[in-house]
């Protein structure tokens, strides 16, 4: 099953081209106190505004130029990628452990539960995402804990519709059945049999899912209720820029770069484990 799965997303080349782009901005983020040229949050104004590839007076080059207190773009946006990576890791990881353990739950259950938990999603389905975040946002106060609070409240939903849905199709399937005339606790039917196979599909989900909550960590620091500054993160150093279009495009422009090449690279690597994680795709891109 795995060198199956293997072996058809290898075959998914803008997938693994999608993977190289995720990796290559993570280890850029993971290693940026190693590899970035200069602080991020130190700044000169001697060199403020200057354009990419400007060399200082000290003789240290600046690849993507400076921002408007001379500090480093490239050292700015490795760092910046620290904040916003992680915040949608740990905001997917959250709401995934939230989302599939209610939707497993609210399948098998069934009953009164299952109908509480599915008006409370449909309640926050209601809202606009981008909407909901900024009122949770003014309530709580900017910040990384209260961003993760606020992106994972709504964020869960979308795991528990995934996995409840196919914990519903299989939940009568024969081998459930015969467990349960073994005499298995539901625990174990749910945690062992149900799980293992809803859990390929919330895997892909959850991929999918982190370059959307980069995209809102984004939104949510240039309007001034995510990161604040000086603490760099690419929604954070578009917005510094925004004010110095014409006459620094370079200060917004690498960030959203980055941003777009992430949330591509996330998205064609979702789509490949796809193809390579459901049985009925690998089979038919397979030779026999």
């Amino acid at each position: 099953m795995r060198s199956r799965a293997w072996r058809a997303f290898r075959r998914h080349r803008l997938a693994l081209l999608g993977a190289i782009a995720v990796v290559a901005l993570g280890l850029g983020a993971a290693l940026a106190p190693w590899i970035a040229p200069h602080d991020p949050l130190r700044g000169s104004l001697g060199e403020r505004l200057r354009p990419p590839g400007h060399r200082g007076s000290s003789g240290s080059p600046y690849l993507l130029g400076t921002d408007a207190l001379g500090r480093d773009i490239l050292s700015r946006i490795l760092h910046g990628g620290r904040v916003s990576i992680a915040l949608g890791l740990v905001v997917v990881g959250v709401s995934l452990l939230i989302g599939v353990t209610l939707g497993l739950v609210s399948a098998y259950a069934g009953g009164f539960l299952d109908a509480v938990l599915g008006r409370v999603v449909d309640v926050l389905l209601a809202f606009p995402y981008l909407v909901f975040a900024i009122a949770l946002m003014g309530l709580f106060g900017p910040g990384f804990l209260n961003l993760v609070v606020a992106l994972a409240f709504k964020e869960w939903v979308i795991a528990y519709r995934v996995v409840r849905s196919e914990a519903l199709a299989l939940k009568h399937a024969a081998f459930v059945e015969a467990s349960r005339a073994a005499g298995a606790s539901p625990f174990r039917l749910v945690f062992r049999h149900l799980l293992v196979n809803v859990l390929p599909g919330a895997v892909v989900v959850a991929t999918l899912r982190v370059g959307w909550v980069v995209l809102m960590e984004a939104s949510l620091s240039f309007l001034g209720l995510g990161i604040q500054p000086p603490q760099p993160s690419w929604g954070v150093i578009i917005a510094e820029g925004r004010d110095y279009l014409f006459r620094a495009w370079w200060i917004s422009t690498f960030p959203g770069i980055a941003i777009f090449l992430f949330v591509l690279g996330m998205n064609l690597l979702g789509d490949g484990l796809r193809d390579a994680l459901d049985p009925r795709l690998a089979t038919e891109r397979l030779p026999e």
